[in-house]
């Protein structure tokens, strides 16, 4: 269930903190318990388990978070510039201490595409992850990793809409470290379906596209702590039709 950043830290990752790397990569990291699953299409569900970056509404080139006092946009993050639709994007940092299985927000059919690193190595992201869980502090400006990191563009199709919506992996330092559990394209997929794992430290962004007929309502607020598949991060809400509009 989702935690401010404050309790999960406490709560979650004080067991752990004082045990050994070695320990936690081998006994701890992989871990994959058992959860309940969810079905509600009012609802999308977090895709990952971590803490909450940033939520904004934002255009294709509209700035999410400027890191080292350059924008990084939409379109940068998913490497499109063809991308033209404002959407909702929330971003989920997964910390070492994380379960790092990735489950589906919302039903319908995937497609991956992978996209390798721009640099020859994957920028690394201990940097932001030292920020969270030693100065309770959620630090995106310094996340130099969005721009040059491997990541998996997963585009689901709805029923629900016209439009896809995305979940954006981003790996850390170690290259190939994005695996799906299905390698098959255009698969139906369930909502809190396991889907992907990705190893170590890592983000994960739902992109949603707005549209005239739905308000998407965040559900969480930035800085906590949520999990994959148990708590929502946007209530959907239909628009009722204006009079002028029902002319």
């Amino acid at each position: 269930m989702a935690k401010q950043l404050e309790t999960w830290i406490s709560e979650d990752v004080g067991p752990f903190k004082d045990k050994p790397l070695s320990w936690l990569s081998a006994q701890h990291f992989f871990r994959d318990p058992v959860r309940p699953s969810y079905s509600n299409p009012d609802y999308f569900f977090s895709p990952a388990d971590g803490v909450i970056l940033y939520q904004e509404e934002v255009g294709p080139s509209d700035s999410i978070v400027d890191i080292k006092g350059k924008p990084y946009s939409l379109r940068e993050a998913l490497r499109d510039p063809s991308y033209d639709k404002p959407s909702l994007i929330i971003g989920i940092f997964m910390t070492f201490f994380d379960v790092h299985v990735n489950r589906v927000p919302y039903p319908g059919r995937l497609t991956y595409r992978q996209l390798e690193p721009i640099d020859t190595l994957n920028h690394p992201m201990l940097e932001v992850e030292q920020h969270i869980l030693e100065d309770l502090r959620v630090a995106p400006s310094r996340a130099e990793y969005l721009r040059h990191n491997q990541r998996m563009v997963n585009r689901i199709e709805t029923a629900a809409s016209a439009d896809p919506y995305y979940v954006l992996q981003i790996a850390d330092y170690d290259v190939d470290s994005i695996t799906p559990f299905e390698l098959k394209q255009n698969q139906p997929c369930l909502q809190g379906q396991r889907f992907s794992q990705i190893r170590y430290g890592s983000q994960v962004d739902l992109i949603v596209p707005l549209s005239a007929d739905r308000e998407l309502v965040p559900t969480q607020s930035v800085h906590c702590h949520v999990e994959a598949g148990v708590d929502t991060l946007i209530a959907i809400q239909q628009r009722q039709p204006t009079a002028d509009s029902a002319d």
